[in-house]
């Protein structure tokens, strides 16, 4: 169900595109400063011109910067291909914030934000990249590949994520179906990366286990970001005062003082992610506590330490 492409609606430069930019460059320069200084970071979109070569595909931009001649390399050179895939549930909507930003976000905007700043890492090193969007069923798909039209095209539709959510549509989780289609429908050996908070896997987490095992069945390799607010989602950090707390996905609501429950549901949320964790393991798949206040460092870095690892 691959999207329609109108090139002419996609602007040269996103502000999405723009923030990805400015945090993987940042990221770049800390990972030089840091003990993964050998770590290999080095982009592939260019190679040095050799003599004799047709000019055609000389970037003559980077030769007025540098004078020196580099060749652009063309998509056959790609040598991984990454589907990220975007929980839409209403609930990746929280907490609920007028105006979210990067600093200040809730848990699409987070994961919207940090996919882009992957998928412009994929692009400079010359990877395919696709993009799937789901709440209870598929709502977008976008097949891997790894040229610049490509990129906006799948930026705009991250861009379209973040104009907000009305918050009397009320869209389900049913992950483990999506996943399932997932890994029937990538034929070829790819890495996945999941941003989820795993909400429907709470009620019933076997769906999701055997969903995650079915992806690494068919050889995919799987990173799962496990988007959450810990301080308000696995900690329960509100001040002592009546609540009235209001499930996003179904609508029901309950009042009722922090206290009164603290205790039964932190160690509820905590055992479940430890299973939720444990499971991972079982099944080889990369399990990453992606707090939303945290920033993107803690998920470039092992995006670049699994990829490192693939080739």
């Amino acid at each position: 169900m691959d999207n329609n492409l109108d090139s002419s609606r996609l602007q040269e430069f996103s502000a999405l595109e723009l923030i990805a930019r400015q945090a993987v460059e940042g990221f770049i320069i800390g990972l030089h400063k840091s003990p993964f200084h050998g770590f290999s970071v080095e982009f592939a979109e260019h190679r040095l011109h050799n003599p004799g070569e047709s000019t055609r595909h000389i970037d003559w931009k980077l030769f007025g910067r540098t004078d020196r001649l580099y060749s652009k390399r063309f998509e056959e050179e790609t040598n991984l291909r990454c589907q990220v895939i975007i929980d839409h549930s209403s609930s990746m909507y929280y907490p609920v914030i007028d105006h979210p930003t990067i600093e200040n976000p809730d848990k699409i905007t987070f994961s919207v934000h940090t996919a882009a700043a992957i998928l412009y890492l994929l692009k400079k090193q010359r990877d395919a990249f696709g993009l799937s969007v789901f709440s209870d069923r598929l709502e977008t798909h976008i097949a891997p590949r790894s040229n610049s039209v490509h990129q906006k095209y799948i930026f705009s539709e991250l861009e379209k994520l973040l104009r907000g959510n009305d918050l009397q549509q009320k869209r389900p989780t049913l992950a483990s179906e999506v996943l399932h289609q997932m890994a029937e429908s990538l034929h070829k050996r790819s890495l996945i990366v999941i941003f989820s908070d795993m909400m429907e896997s709470q009620s019933n987490p076997e769906v999701i286990f055997d969903a995650l095992q079915h992806l690494r069945h068919n050889k995919h390799e799987v990173i799962l970001f496990h988007t959450v607010d810990r301080s308000t989602e696995i900690d329960f950090a509100f001040a002592n005062r009546p609540y009235r707390f209001v499930d996003m996905e179904s609508g029901d609501d309950i009042r009722l003082l922090p206290n009164e429950v603290r205790a039964e549901y932190v160690n509820y949320m905590n055992r479940f992610s430890r299973e939720l964790q444990l499971r991972c393991a079982q099944y080889q798949v990369d399990f990453v506590e992606a707090d939303i206040k945290k920033g993107f460092r803690q998920i470039l870095l092992p995006y670049l330490l699994k990829r490192e690892k693939l080739f």
